[in-house]
């Protein structure tokens, strides 16, 4: 009962909750997008059969390390897997057998019902950069990143109209121990926000902490049933498992909490410079670790991911927006596809130093990727600077605004009556304009995806108001979004819970740096 209690409570119950949420100012959150566009597919059904057979060649002759876990290469020789030391060599159809238990969606539910998330089918969820240590603005320049930041970041993707989640870690707080930042900045997510979120992966007692944290904010009864958390679970490419992150994988997995199976792939680096080589790789070590995943749990969620960047063969620094990881992502949607499995990649990809015209570019052809890829999970979707060290306010802000134009592009065209115009057409006629006419006027307020950021003014009009460029539009909204934010109510005995499990946490070990 007081766990069903509890429960109620997490999904905003009380009357002092309910009546301090009418009060409040609402903030506009897009639903996830609902692609009707086709899918763009670069890879001929012979492409396809011949990765997959390749892939399966990988882990039948060649195999995967599983590294300082004698508890995982048990799990693989129960499952038939030829274990030698710590190489895992998986019979042909083993991995995809496995695979097949994965649901093809699921619902990562948030504490404020109406933004959950259905991840899987034709949807696309975006969440913001995560992992920088560094942050940057224009006021105070690139810096190692604090608590602060963090909190400012998870505000405005709570304020942010497109992003439908607020990720995980954001940026790095380098001023919290690590061994207790993920529960500060898990606390942040559930209190300054009410859009999904992710747990922390650095250590598997991380993972269980969050799994209880979970538990305080939503009931315990309901997290055992639910999914409220998606992970991301990186693989040490080329084709290494580490303890750390199957750890926190093993934890999330067997509480029925989401997964992203994610190489990290730098093509030439850490894989093939070939796409069909890339390719190949990745879906091995994608099968091989959701394979993993329902070893511990039949039935527990996953995403196929696949984070991929070319190279630079003069400084070695990873490019990005480039056609080679393009093709990437594309052939690995369609892989993602084949085995019936929720697809990660894409992002506001970049590498530059600032938020510039090489930032937006890369960053353009990054986005529009993930959406034709038919990615349904896009994290790094806002934020993203300087190949990933750096999330950055202004950028934040920009990229925010732009995923509008993916949320348009994805509608497709609608060809009902309404949409035909024909009335229209014989209204104005031959050398007329359509400003006033009827269809018009009924229309024109949500007819064009307008901007909460560029400036489409006359020139006189812009150089009177000061001449100002986009990174300086971003910065004055990032103080007006700051500024005008609220924070989300939540219920007063879940918040006290919370409070007293941090520090209950915190408390009950040393800091440590390291």
């Amino acid at each position: 009962m007081a766990e069903a209690a509890a429960r109620r409570r997490g999904r905003g119950g009380g009357g002092a909750a309910r009546r301090a949420e009418r009060s409040a100012v609402r903030i506009e959150t897009a639903k996830y997008i609902e692609r009707n566009i086709p899918n763009f597919e670069v890879l001929t059904e012979e492409a396809l059969d011949i990765i997959e057979a390749n892939a399966e060649t990988v882990l039948e002759e060649i195999g995967v390390n599983f590294v300082d876990n004698p508890k995982a290469l048990e799990r693989w020789r129960e499952a038939g897997a030829d274990v030698d030391g710590e190489r895992v060599r998986l019979p042909k159809g083993l991995a995809r057998k496995l695979c097949a238990t994965a649901p093809k969606e699921f619902t990562q539910h948030a504490r404020n019902p109406e933004k959950s998330v259905v991840i899987g089918g034709r949807n696309l969820v975006l969440a913001p950069v995560y992992g920088p240590p560094f942050v940057r603005d224009a006021e105070g320049g690139r810096r190692y990143a604090t608590m602060e930041d963090f909190s400012k970041f998870v505000k405005l993707g709570y304020m942010s109209k497109w992003l439908h989640h607020s990720g995980g870690t954001v940026c790095e707080p380098t001023d919290v121990p690590v061994n207790k930042r993920h529960l500060d900045m898990l606390h942040a997510h559930m209190t300054l926000s009410d859009k999904p979120f992710m747990g922390s992966v650095t250590d598997p007692s991380r993972a269980r902490d969050s799994v209880e944290m979970c538990e305080v904010l939503f009931g315990k009864e309901f997290v055992q049933d639910n999914t409220v958390m998606t992970s991301l679970i990186n693989i040490n490419s080329p084709m290494t498992f580490d303890d750390v992150m199957m750890g926190a994988l093993e934890v999330y997995a067997a509480s029925n909490q989401g997964c992203i199976i994610s190489p990290f792939i730098v093509g030439g680096a850490m894989a093939p410079v070939s796409v069909a080589g890339t390719l190949t790789q990745v879906l091995a070590e994608v099968m091989a670790g959701i394979a993993y995943s329902q070893l511990i749990r039949h039935g527990a969620p996953v995403i196929f991911g696949a984070f991929v960047s070319s190279i630079d063969m003069n400084s070695g620094a990873p490019t990005f927006g480039t056609p080679e990881a393009s093709m990437v992502t594309y052939g690995a949607g369609q892989l993602a596809r084949r085995l019936g499995l929720p697809f990660r990649s894409a992002g506001s990809f970049c590498g530059s130093k600032l938020p510039d015209a090489q930032a937006a570019y890369e960053t353009a052809n990054s986005l529009n990727m993930g959406l034709l890829a038919g990615v349904n999970f896009m994290l790094h979707s806002c934020g993203w600077l300087e190949g990933g060290l750096v999330a950055d306010f202004e950028k934040f802000v920009m990229d925010a605004d732009q995923l509008g134009v993916l949320h348009g592009l994805a509608k497709g065209v609608p060809v009902d009556e309404e949409s035909q115009a024909m009335d229209a057409i014989r209204e104005v006629g031959p050398g007329g304009h359509y400003l006033g006419c009827a269809h018009t006027q009924a229309n024109f307020k949500s007819a064009f995806w307008k901007s909460e950021l560029l400036d489409y003014k006359p020139f006189e009009t812009w150089e009177e108001e000061g001449g100002r460029d986009t990174r300086m539009l971003a910065s004055e909204r990032v103080e007006f979004l700051l500024a005008n934010y609220q924070q989300p109510t939540l219920d007063p005995a879940i918040a006290e819970a919370l409070l007293a499990y941090v520090a209950d946490k915190k408390a009950s070990m040393p800091d440590a740096f390291m």
